[in-house]
Parts: C-alpha cells; structure tokens; sequence
C-alpha cells in the first residue's frame, strides 16, 4: 500500500506519521501493494480527525473518525474500513466482478453477512413551529436524548439533542 499522508492544522510527527502506517497498514492483507491510501490528519478546537479515503474499481473506500485524541481516530477509522471492506466485498462476489486492487485471498474468504438496516417503527407527529430553548423543555419533558422541530426563527426542520456536561446542541439544515 502506497500512503499519502497530509495534515490541516496538525504538525506531522513521525510517531503519528508512523501510527497511521501501522494501523492502516493492518488493512494491507485486502490490498495489492500499488494501492494508494489518502490520509488527512487535522485539528479543529478540540476535535482531532483522520479522513481515509481508498479507492477501488468502482468506487471508494472511506472513513472519517473524530475524537478528542488523534491515536484513537485512528483506531476508529481502521475499524470502520475493515468492516466496510468485508462489506465491499461481499458486493464484489455477488457481482460477479473483478477485484480490481483486492489481493486474491480476501476475495476468496467468506465473510458473515452484515445485517441490513432494517427500519422496524414508524412515529408520525405534528410540528408545532416553537424555538430551540422550547424543544429543549419539551425533549426534557419527554426524557428522550434529541428532538425534533419546526423552528419558528428560521422556519426550518431542526433537531436539538443532549450533550454531556447538560449542555445542548441544535442540528440545522445547510442548503
């Protein structure tokens, strides 16, 4: 595997240069050796992310892990990739297609089926136009961890949820 590794806002020291190598390189036994993996370590406040993109015939690999510490989203996102890619390959086989930058062992070894996400309930409720600091009482008033709502500032769907520390957070669409 051929490693492109960049950072936004983060120093790159050889021990982290050399945790990515390692860490991902463990998804090296699915990849032939010319394939490219782009990795971007970066910093925003107190949020350290790794982006992992790889791609492959027909499509991409990828993964974006966020954490307050750099060496766990890089546990993170090797997790996520390798069940994406027992996924991924699955697809393959039941295509029928080839394998493009996959070594041959891991096509030929049989993965368990994942489950499918299966929606199994249904709610329908009325949206009463009301402000964040309202949905707030009333996701209290519920006992529930979010809650969704018209907001009657910006006339727009948003959803309020409970953070640690009893703070709040309000999701707002971006068109």
């Amino acid at each position: 595997m051929k490693f492109i590794i960049s950072g936004k806002n983060i120093e790159m020291t050889q021990g982290l240069r050399n945790a990515v190598e390692s860490k991902i390189g463990k998804l090296e036994r699915y990849f032939t050796q010319d394939t490219e993996v782009h990795v971007t370590l970066s910093v925003e406040k107190d949020r350290q992310k790794i982006e992992v993109t790889i791609p492959v015939k027909g499509g991409i690999i990828r993964s974006e892990q966020t954490s307050s510490d750099m060496y766990v989203s890089i546990d993170l996102v090797e997790e996520v990739i390798e069940r994406q890619l027992k996924k991924y390959k699955n697809k393959i086989t039941d295509k029928q297609q080839a394998g493009g930058n996959f070594q041959q062992e891991f096509l030929e070894k049989e993965y368990p089926e994942e489950e499918e996400v299966k929606i199994v309930r249904t709610k329908k409720f009325d949206i009463k136009p009301m402000y964040p600091e309202d949905a707030c009482i009333q996701m209290e008033l519920l006992g529930h961890n979010f809650y969704v709502f018209f907001n009657a500032e910006t006339e727009q769907v948003n959803v309020v949820y409970k953070r640690k520390g009893n703070t709040y957070g309000l999701i707002e669409p971006e068109y």
